[in-house]
């Protein structure tokens, strides 16, 4: 037994060895890669090709998902030898946001943790990051209003998607006797909207206060005695916080969608959508008319989401996302009949649809 479980070990030393050479390769063909281009160096399309192109070739054991975070922060490693993308998100340190934009850019990526969405609008629009990325939906709570508020004012486009399973935990500074010990719930207002059965369950004479982020509820939480926040894991290992309770959310599918902005357009990678955002005119049926073109041309719509124009009153924008690339001819014919038909027309970005 003891030899065999030598040999074992002694396959693997020499596997992690092949497996230094051949990462050292890629890094370098990476870097020849990058001599040759001008512009833009992080290419989402091309992404999102070879992530599709990996889970699609892996046989196990290692699940679909593990390998394509292994590749991501591969990519993301050669890519910071060119030089490191700025990411933008909604912080402090140890918010969902980050997690997003960890799952999406990697390790390698340079983070800009900002107070507030507006601020990461800001960072992107200024130049201070290369992108940024922002909540737009949630599967239990529906849309963030402040990020789809600002979509038709920023210069910037839509370039990427992120999808993240959300898990929510009750985490303290120090473990309580028990729960009623507990007198202040801190988190973001969304994240408390959806653990808001089991907080009436378990914590219901707590009160409960909404702050800018769940990092910010954990920080609070660290700072303040008989108090406990609702955040994810990478908060409660940022603060030094106990989870009490682990995945408290009411919706176990409890899932969000998050976007990424920045100063390029991606060519199609052959499973994309596009956002756009439209007005209809004041007239009997306009909203219908202003849609016919994508069931006409077999252009799939997989939302379609109503914000108030804050231009005048009762006047409404709709948020739309579709699938396909503006590029394609159908999508391309849509769009150009749209235009003719709405009050106002803004493609925000056509991007690859995230790997999951």
């Amino acid at each position: 037994m003891s030899d065999e479980l030598e040999q074992l070990r002694a396959r693997i030393d020499a596997l992690n060895l092949d497996i230094l050479a051949k990462l050292n390769e890629r890094a370098s063909l990476a870097r020849a890669i990058g001599t040759l281009k001008v512009g833009q160096a992080y290419r989402p399309e091309r992404e999102a090709q070879v992530l599709r192109r990996i889970k699609d070739a892996n046989d196990g054991p290692l699940a679909d998902e593990t390998v394509a975070l292994l590749f991501r922060e591969i990519m993301s490693a050669c890519l910071a030898l060119e030089r490191p993308v700025t990411v933008a998100y909604l912080g402090p340190p140890g918010t969902f946001s980050e997690r997003a934009a960890i799952k999406h850019f990697g390790h390698g990526a340079e983070p800009l943790p900002e107070p507030s969405i507006d601020e990461v609008y800001r960072a992107v629009e200024s130049g201070a990051a290369d992108f940024g990325v922002v909540p737009v939906e949630n599967s239990t709570e529906g849309a963030v209003g402040r990020s789809l508020d600002l979509m038709p004012q920023t210069p910037r486009k839509v370039c990427g998607e992120v999808v993240l399973r959300i898990h929510h935990n009750l985490m303290a500074k120090t473990p309580p006797a028990d729960f009623s010990a507990i007198g202040r719930v801190f988190s973001h207002g969304q994240s408390l909207a959806q653990c808001h059965e089991w907080l009436n369950n378990n914590l219901p004479d707590a009160e409960r206060i909404a702050v800018a982020s769940n990092a910010e509820a954990a920080r609070r939480a660290a700072e303040e005695p008989g108090s406990a926040a609702v955040a994810g894991e990478m908060a409660a290992e940022h603060y030094g916080l106990t989870i009490l309770a682990p995945n408290i959310e009411d919706e176990p599918n409890n899932t969000t969608r998050f976007l990424v902005l920045g100063d390029y357009e991606p060519g199609p990678s052959g499973r994309d959508k596009t956002s756009l955002v439209l007005s209809a005119r004041n007239r009997a049926g306009a909203v219908y008319e202003m849609l016919t073109p994508f069931a006409t041309r077999g252009v799939s719509m997989t939302k379609f989401e109503s914000r108030p124009s804050k231009v005048a009153l009762w006047e409404y924008l709709f948020f739309v996302d579709i699938e396909g690339h503006r590029d394609d001819p159908q999508v391309q014919a849509a769009l150009e009949e749209v235009g003719r038909i709405a009050g106002y027309l803004k493609v925000l970005g056509s991007y690859p649809a995230a790997v999951l």
